[in-house]
């Protein structure tokens, strides 16, 4: 039986009422449950800084005092504003080395290793094959392995054949690659060389390859052909030295429009030909310098060319780039006036300062602190280790062909960063045919142990002889090695090993124990083949009669006497 109370109008609203309220706190204890369910128990991860794309560009033959950030620029009669610019946004370098001629340097920049490790201490002369070992690694193949898309563009240098090209040693791609120095490019130039007879020309010719270009994987192709003229016809098959720079510039600014798409990072080796001579400057700079000069109007075209590169790497993503800019070996003084300059002793070929110091400067906006000056000692031997640990990855300890490897190269992290030193302390000379190093530099204290090429002689247009790193004695015997101080006497002019003032003498054992470190390495890691042999002295007949060796040489392949490349 219900009650009148139960049945009536308000309890059943109120009824109603309890109903809804907790039908509501159901829904939102389940909602609180749900949402409590779905959220996991552990952090989630921060995203992952993505890998910066890397730029490398190297210049051949740059004088450390021709560009403005080095004193040079407008007050060498040749503005470079674009490098100007470069330096003002990134780290530039004033005791950054290279090695003493083309073929070294580029093999140290891409090898990471000391030349001599890898065989590359000079190149065979075109048409002679050879080149850099499959089995090295290089920034290419490094960075390919991290991830990357590897691309190279310009002077190569290392070898032509085809083991030894960019898209066989860690490139994706190449375009418009050159094999040689500019000089080799007008040995079958009729217009240079009138007097060559038909038959040399015509050899030249055939074995003098021009611009490469391909993919890793498939044969390179020709594009055209060089020569030494003012033409640029590769509808016709052939283009002058003054334009070669025309195309990689324009290779390299297709490809990062075309990385930009992709995504992904990706790794440029940018290689301008000029300022290596002949200085023939594009149509388009000639008298554009200060001076009117084919050098500084050649500088001047080249600095156009790295703003214009520069220029397409802020447009398309440059907050997220590493680049670095730095020549191939010191100035080649004696080539006046087609020729760098650089304010201390010594030339490209030889173990002085000229030979070896080089500019460099590195810009990557938010990671690189602006317009900032550094002293350490680093070098284009550093390159790998650096760009490596940007890539977040780690040197092989084994070559390509599985054998243990050692490398040269220290990271300069810290110091691009500023949040260290570089661990370097030391830097060791080498000339072509050295096994030891002709010299060694740790901290501000230099031993020149081998004074080849510069024993103290005039060099310049005024010498007897020019070209002294290579024309000179290829080692100066003394007693004892001469003793620099680099920060109070960069250009080596006084000798402190003893003198009426003070001696150095002590620092030898320091000398001696750099020495018996890199010494000890070529017993684990013995260096390669040389590529390409130098003159060392001629073969007499006492040592045919006395060295049967002398005597199987000569029965297996003769003596070899190459022209000098110098290069």
């Amino acid at each position: 039986m219900t009650s009148d109370l139960a049945s009536s109008p308000a309890h059943d609203r109120q009824c109603r009422i309890r109903s809804m309220r907790t039908k509501a706190a159901f829904i939102g204890a389940t909602a609180l449950i749900s949402a409590t369910l779905s959220v996991p128990t552990f952090a989630q991860p921060a995203p992952q800084q993505q890998k910066p794309n890397i730029v490398l560009i190297v210049s051949d033959d740059t004088g450390y005092g021709d560009l403005g950030p080095y004193g040079g620029g407008e007050g060498r009669g040749m503005p470079t504003p674009n490098i100007d610019r470069l330096s003002q946004e990134g780290m530039t370098f004033f005791s950054f080395y290279a090695q003493p001629s083309c073929t070294p340097g580029r093999a140290a920049m891409q090898t990471g290793r000391i030349p001599n490790r890898s065989g590359m201490t000079t190149v065979a002369f075109q048409g002679q094959g050879g080149g850099l070992p499959a089995a090295e690694w290089t920034l290419g193949s490094v960075l390919k392995q991290a991830g990357y898309r590897t691309f190279f563009s310009g002077k190569w240098h290392l070898g032509e054949a085809d083991y030894a090209l960019p898209i066989a040693q860690g490139y994706d791609e190449m375009k418009d690659c050159f094999l040689y120095h500019l000089n080799a490019y007008t040995y079958g130039d009729p217009n240079w060389f009138p007097d060559m007879s038909p038959e040399l020309r015509e050899m030249f010719q055939k074995v003098t390859k021009g611009a490469l270009s391909g993919n890793a994987g498939q044969p390179a192709r020709e594009d055209f052909k060089v020569n030494g003229e003012y033409v640029n016809t590769p509808d016709k098959g052939v283009v002058g030295i003054p334009f070669l720079d025309e195309y990689v510039e324009k290779a390299s600014l297709d490809y990062l429009d075309r990385a930009a798409q992709s995504g992904g990072p990706f790794f440029m080796s940018i290689n301008f030909m000029k300022v290596h001579q002949p200085n023939l400057p594009a149509p388009d700079y000639v008298h554009k310098s200060l001076s009117k000069s084919k050098y500084a109007d050649s500088v001047v075209e080249l600095d156009a060319r790295i703003g214009r590169v520069m220029d397409k790497i802020r447009q398309v993503g440059g907050n997220n780039t590493l680049v670095f800019y730095t020549t191939d070996n010191g100035a080649w003084q004696d080539v006046y006036p087609d020729s760098g300059y650089t304010p201390f002793r010594g030339t490209k070929g030889t173990l002085r300062e000229g030979g070896n110091r080089v500019p460099a400067i590195a810009w990557w906006p938010g990671k690189i602190k602006a317009d900032t000056r550094n002293h350490e000692i680093v070098g284009g031997l550093d390159l790998m280790a650096t760009f490596a640990s940007a890539a977040g990855t780690k040197l092989p300890e084994r070559d390509r062909a599985g054998q243990p490897i050692i490398f040269d190269s220290y990271d300069m992290s810290p110091v691009l960063y500023g949040t260290g030193k570089s661990e370097r302390k030391s830097w060791f000379y080498f000339t072509e045919n050295e096994l030891s190093p002709g010299a060694i530099r740790v901290n501000n204290y230099k031993f020149q142990f081998n004074l080849r090429g510069d024993d103290g002689s005039a060099t310049g247009g005024l010498a007897v002889d020019t070209n002294l790193g290579w024309k000179g004695a290829e080692k100066y015997v003394a007693t004892v090695p001469q003793v620099f101080d680099l920060w109070q006497d960069p250009q080596e002019r006084y000798d402190i090993f003893m003198n009426n003032f003070t001696e150095r003498t002590w620092m030898g054992v320091v000398m001696e124990e750099e020495l018996k470190k890199i010494m000890a390495t070529y017993v684990q890691y013995p260096p390669r083949p040389v590529q390409g042999y130098g003159y060392t002295g001629p073969l007499t007949l006492s040592d045919y009669q006395r060295f049967q060796t002398v005597r199987e040489e000569l029965a297996k392949g003769g003596v070899h006497i190459p022209l000098p490349t110098g290069n």
